[in-house]
């Protein structure tokens, strides 16, 4: 039998013309894929560490996609009805309001600039009281809100500014027990003067419309009345709370901030969407790394599940090995066959598993739906997680780096094995065959 120095010594000459990741390796990594009876244990193992990566990869995928579509959708509609930026009057109250907002739109980048009267009130209905916030805007204004103006499921908004009827929410309407017609009572704490001091003010309106855009903070607690009515009822004649700026691309104003200050002519403080909302969004994004990194662990687990079957197969394998070093297979050889066979499982785990993350994005509401069905639970409640259903958004940069992270960590499990299954000394492991 030829000594492991000679082995070595005649490597390149017996498989000269053998080229890395041959036929023959890929057949061989193929057959130790397979069950055999003796072999069952081991490919168990090799079962399981498919399943967790697929698993793995499907479940970040989903998370990664439905903290997303919360992101998107929260964005959507807290910037659909608060708009991107705010200018709101410092020193003196906002009384050229109209010629504000003419020098906003003017301005590049600007859809729209829309003066608005804002303030807190006691709503009331035949089935209980609410608290809410009251906003007066111009009709045309209102209209070019496509977040209510289009959302709209009971009534219209005609002759808004001529009426005296309001909009309200369709969470706040359900509460209050009123649908379009009904009167809804608005009281604030600050309304009449009299001898005797500053009184609660109380009137009617009837609902002349219901929205409902799908976040229920905002349909349980918004009302639009006209701009001219809640200027009177406010106490604001020839004024406004502040003006709303929208813009072409939300996520690009810097600068624009300082740009609007300087054109208005007049002392004012505008803050951008960011810096109102710093801490919702920034806890949003803190809560998507971390469950990153902890999901990151399921597809580790597997890859370390890759480890130990290699391991056994190569102990198994011990063999055949020290046979095909005999017919002349390289180190390279060798340890190729093993890579290929563990690299397999993953790679064929991390397409299942981005398969299955993909078909339960496309109908993730339909599960939500049949699982909430099933278990005769609210999986989802609106009142807790502000959205009427679950979104998913499937970032595609972020589903290429889960993949490439699953297919490497699935590499890197492969090369210990490899590596002891190509050091492997067959005098050793035929000496007592």
């Amino acid at each position: 039998m030829p000594s492991q120095d000679q082995l070595d010594a005649d490597d390149t000459i017996a498989v000269k013309s053998t080229r890395p990741f041959a036929a023959f390796e890929w057949m061989i990594a193929g057959r130790y894929l397979r069950s055999r009876r003796r072999e069952t244990f081991i490919s168990v193992i090799a079962g399981f560490s498919f399943v967790g990566i697929m698993l793995g990869v499907a479940t970040l995928i989903i998370v990664m996609a439905v903290m997303n579509g919360f992101r998107s959708e929260l964005l959507t509609k807290i910037l659909g009805i608060n708009g991107h930026l705010l200018v709101q009057p410092i020193d003196s109250p906002l009384t050229d309001y109209k010629e504000v907002a003419t020098r906003i739109e003017d301005l590049p980048d600007v859809v729209s600039a829309m003066p608005f009267v804002e303030g807190q009130a006691l709503v009331s209905g035949p089935s209980g009281n609410l608290g809410g916030l009251v906003r007066g805007l111009m009709q045309t204004d209102l209209q070019r809100v496509p977040l209510i103006s289009e959302n709209i499921i009971n009534g219209s908004m005609d002759d808004f500014d001529a009426g005296s009827g309001i909009l309200i929410g369709s969470r706040m309407a359900q509460k209050l027990g009123v649908t379009r017609g009904d009167m809804v009572t608005i009281t604030i704490p600050r309304g009449n003067v009299t001898p005797m001091g500053v009184t609660p003010r109380s009137k009617g309106y009837p609902v002349s419309a219901i929205f409902e855009i799908g976040m229920s903070e905002y349909d349980s607690s918004f009302a639009f009345m006209p701009f001219l009515e809640a200027q009177e009822y406010f106490n604001m004649d020839g004024q406004a709370t502040g003006v709303e700026v929208y813009v072409l691309d939300p996520d690009r104003i810097d600068g624009l901030g300082s740009l609007i200050e300087n054109s208005i002519e007049r002392s004012a403080y505008v803050t951008d969407w960011r810096q109102r909302n710093v801490t919702f969004f920034s806890a949003l994004e803190v809560e998507r790394n971390v469950m990153f990194i902890i999901l990151t662990l399921i597809v580790l687990v597997a890859a370390l599940n890759i480890i130990s079957g290699l391991i056994m197969l190569v102990k198994d394998k011990g063999r055949d090995i020290a046979i095909l070093r005999t017919m002349g297979a390289t180190k390279g050889s060798i340890m190729r066959v093993f890579l290929i066979t563990g690299a397999s499982i993953g790679f064929v785990g991390t397409i299942a598993g981005f398969l299955l993350g993909l078909l339960v994005c496309l109908n993730i509401e339909s599960i939500r739906q049949f699982v909430s069905w099933l278990t005769s639970t609210q999986l989802f409640d609106p009142t807790l997680y502000f959205l009427s259903k679950l979104p998913a958004d499937l970032d595609s940069g972020e589903t290429v780096t889960v993949l490439v992270m699953a297919l490497v960590l699935s590499l890197l499990a492969t090369l210990y094995p490899a590596w002891r299954a190509a050091r492997l000394d067959p005098v050793e492991a035929l000496r007592y065959e």
